[in-house]
């Protein structure tokens, strides 16, 4: 959770390119412990003081077909066996505390696997004190003097802190006295010798420039992941020895800035390191410790120490704190020490042993999960989300990894060959964990009051060895002479007194002139300073005036914009919804045109059909009246007249006459006649380099069993080789049937209406022979017919 003023405000939005949205590599640091054994086999080594090498053991390497490796991990920074724990505080918890006590959250954490030495690193042993003690005596060294009085700050439940004025704080403190059993403050109170020699640390350590006009409060909570539940492990829970009632688990919630947060859980408030590790002693009594093969105190849970740090500014007079709730600054370190990573083959867990090694090891996958998906969304720029949910160790801790602070991640490892495999996966994690960037927290906001506010008021420094003022002045002045008069006749004692003492009036005469003089004119610059803080403030008054003029043209002129744009909004709807209406009008006069167009094609067809028909009409009756003037001529001694041949299309040009040998004389009354032909029964070039015109007769059987002669026309061109090629352009069919009734043949069993009521259909030769079949120049689907016959009309 993040510093913030009186609750833990989410971080606020930052633009890209902004200072604040640096970000910095999560810490990743290594311990190496001591070997339990010297002849013990060793898989880890350490290269340098960022590198360790891992080695693959001997047993291993026979198991597996003699396969060597050796692979190497860097870190930040890598802790060998014979670092001491002010050393790893130095450098890793030591720049946490820093930022904590100015206003910035933090977050370590131990990872490895089971009897690694995380919980030895995190608490410590008698006689060398952990990280957790040294946080501590860091915190109070530097902040001692400058403690608020006991609940003067008060822990509510919506993850944020009241404040009370002293009166209050008071009465509240003579209440808690008053109670039964209560307890007794630290200074009173003998440290427990259990963990004295723990919390007793030789090496004095406070922070770097502590804000000396602000008072501080300090508040810790202990809670334990165990099976995925959350316990409070500071909850007081009256003991019943008949009916004892199990704890209850406490959920995470999240505050109104979006901050995760365990809802309910105990906050203390100590005063001294030995009273806040006795709450901390105390919690972790009650931690889930079961023994395992590998470990005979093996951690079952994962336990969360927190360190809230209060802050708030004296107000201006520098004698009491600000009443403003907004002026708070809330910073936390969360101490973590996570359960070991085991294999159940090798601990040989059963039942309850081995659904909460389950349990630890999924946390642990989740843990690893979310810091894959970060690493990756960072990497290749994705926007997957992380499951933080997916676990509760990660839900709670959400909010450092998306911004909230800096995380410190310390992996210990043995060195022993049977912890190889465990170790492998411990720093392929590492590997992936410091890849991970985490945004750099904001500074805190400085509350406006001018500095030096404690001791502006006091006479002296807070040294207190600096002389006042009126020493100094009386030590300027000459020493009296001796008063005693021991002779009656002594005429010389008095004299010299009062002479001294005229030198001293004069000289603080002249002190006092001088020191007029110095006052009018330090009184002189004041008032030049007032005149011109004056003047200053008139121009920044008038500057303000013409910002403030020319915001609010700004904020006219941004009106009448948003008026306008509402206006040419409503417009452009107005017109979207009149496009919207001419495109379907659009759609239904195509739609009516393609309709029409379709009915005018089919008027065009039927209206061609019909002058094909009233053609044939015409041709049948004009033939028909032609044979009646034949048959009835009113001279009969007349000399018959010469029959007329059929005469070509193209009449007066040579034509070359193809008629093949395989052909038969049908003996029809109509042939055709072609003048100037070169009849040739195989087409050769000599006869076509003659000619223009080219006919092939050609001959087949129709479906009906007659003889259809077809005369196939074409145009003779020459061609640049110097030959002759011909263009195929017209087909006339001739075809033979008999008249006999048994071969009338019907388009269909039922003949269509026609326009004038006739009914269509095949009669004599005469209708037959009125049908003119003709192809068209240039087709390439071969011949087009063409029909031109009208049914005969029946005799009246």
């Amino acid at each position: 959770m993040k510093s913030a003023r009186a609750k833990t405000p989410r971080k606020p939005t930052v633009k890209k390119g902004s200072q604040t949205n640096l970000k910095d590599p999560v810490g990743v640091y290594c311990r190496v412990r001591p070997l339990g054994f010297p002849d013990q086999e060793c898989c880890i080594e350490v290269i340098n003081n960022t590198t360790v090498q891992l080695h693959t053991p001997e047993g291993y390497r026979l198991n597996r077909n003699g396969d060597y490796k050796e692979t190497q991990y860097s870190f930040k920074q890598v802790f060998g066996t014979h670092t001491t724990q002010k050393e790893l505080f130095d450098v890793v918890a030591n720049p946490l505390v820093n930022d904590l006590i100015h206003g910035k959250n933090g977050l370590l954490f131990t990872y490895g696997v089971t009897g690694s030495g995380k919980t030895h690193t995190m608490t410590g042993s008698p006689g060398e004190g952990g990280l957790l003690p040294r946080c501590l005596d860091m915190i109070f060294n530097s902040i001692g003097s400058f403690q608020a009085k006991r609940y003067v700050f008060k822990s509510n439940d919506r993850n944020s802190m009241d404040i009370q004025c002293e009166v209050d704080a008071l009465l509240e403190r003579q209440k808690r006295e008053a109670m039964p059993n209560p307890k007794t403050s630290s200074s009173k109170r003998q440290v427990d010798p259990e963990f004295a020699d723990m919390i007793t640390v030789q090496e004095f350590c406070k922070a770097e420039e502590v804000d000396e006009d602000s008072v501080y409060g300090v508040f810790v909570s202990y809670i334990e992941i165990y099976n995925n539940y959350i316990y409070d492990l500071l909850e007081e829970v009256p003991f019943d020895p008949i009916k004892p009632k199990p704890p209850q688990s406490k959920l995470l919630r999240e505050d109104k800035n979006h901050n995760m947060y365990v809802a309910g859980c105990t906050e203390v408030e100590v005063k001294s390191t030995e009273e806040a590790f006795e709450v901390f002693w105390r919690g972790q009594k009650k931690r889930r410790i079961a023994n395992t093969h590998l470990n005979r105190e093996s951690s079952r849970s994962h336990s969360v120490f927190n360190i809230k740090l209060v802050q708030a500014p004296l107000d201006a007079d520098g004698d009491n704190v600000l009443q403003e709730k907004e002026q708070i600054t809330i910073s936390q370190l969360s101490l973590v020490d996570l359960a070991g990573s085991e294999r159940t083959n090798r601990t040989r867990a059963e039942g309850n042993r081995l659904r909460e090694a389950g349990n630890i090891n999924q946390s642990l996958m989740t843990l690893r999960t979310c810091m894959d998906v970060l690493r990756e969304n960072q990497m290749y720029g994705t926007n997957k989300m992380v499951p933080y949910r997916d676990s509760k160790l990660t839900h709670l801790f959400k909010n450092y990894f998306d911004g909230e602070g800096k995380v410190r991640m310390i992996v210990c490892v043995n060195p022993k060959a049977e912890d190889y495999e465990e170790n492998l996966q411990v720093m392929r994690f590492a590997e992936v964990t410091q890849e991970v960037e985490v945004a750099r927290p904001v500074d805190k906001a400085i509350c406006g009051l001018t500095p030096g506010r404690r001791y502006r008021n006091q006479p002296r420094g807070p040294v207190g060895n600096e002389p006042l003022v009126t020493d100094v002045v009386l030590q300027s002045f000459p020493p009296l002479p001796s008063c005693e008069i021991l002779d009656i006749n002594d005429e010389q004692t008095l004299p010299r007194l009062i002479e001294a003492l005229e030198k001293r009036h004069n000289l603080r005469q002249m002190m006092i002139d001088e020191f007029n003089k110095q006052s009018n004119a330090f009184k002189a610059l004041l008032q030049e300073f007032d005149n011109a803080v004056l003047s200053k403030e008139n121009h920044m008054q008038g500057k303000l005036n013409e910002k403030e003029k020319m915001i609010s043209g700004q904020k006219l002129e941004i009106e009448r914009l948003e008026k306008k744009n509402k206006t040419l909004e409503y417009k452009i709807e107005i017109l979207e919804k009149t496009t919207t209406i001419y495109e379907e009008d659009k759609r239904n006069l195509q739609q009516e045109l393609e309709t029409q167009n379709q009915k005018l094609q089919r008027q065009f067809s039927d209206k061609r059909r019909l002058e094909a028909r009233l053609q044939g009409m015409v041709t049948e009756t004009t033939m028909k009246w032609e044979k009646e003037c034949l048959l009835f001529q009113p001279d009969q001694n007349a000399p018959p007249i010469r029959l007329r041949h059929r005469r070509s299309r193209s009449a007066g040009d040579r034509w070359v006459d193809h008629k093949p040998a395989s052909n038969m004389q049908t003996e029809t009354v109509m042939q055709p006649h072609v003048p100037h032909a070169i009849t040739v029964s195989v087409a050769n070039e000599k006869a076509l380099a003659k000619c223009e015109k080219y006919m092939l007769t050609h001959q087949e059987l129709a479906s009906d069993g007659e003889i259809e002669t077809k005369l196939i026309k074409g145009d003779i061109y020459k061609t640049r080789g110097g030959g002759q090629s011909v263009q195929f352009t017209d087909i006339e069919t001739l075809k033979q049937e008999s008249p006999n009734g048994s071969r009338k043949r019907r388009s269909s069993t039922v003949a269509p209406a026609q326009p004038d009521g006739a009914e269509s259909e095949w009669t004599d030769v005469e209708t037959r022979c009125s049908v003119a079949v003709e192809m068209r120049a240039g087709s390439q689907l071969g011949p087009g017919y063409q029909h031109h016959a009208q049914p005969k009309r029946k005799k009246p």
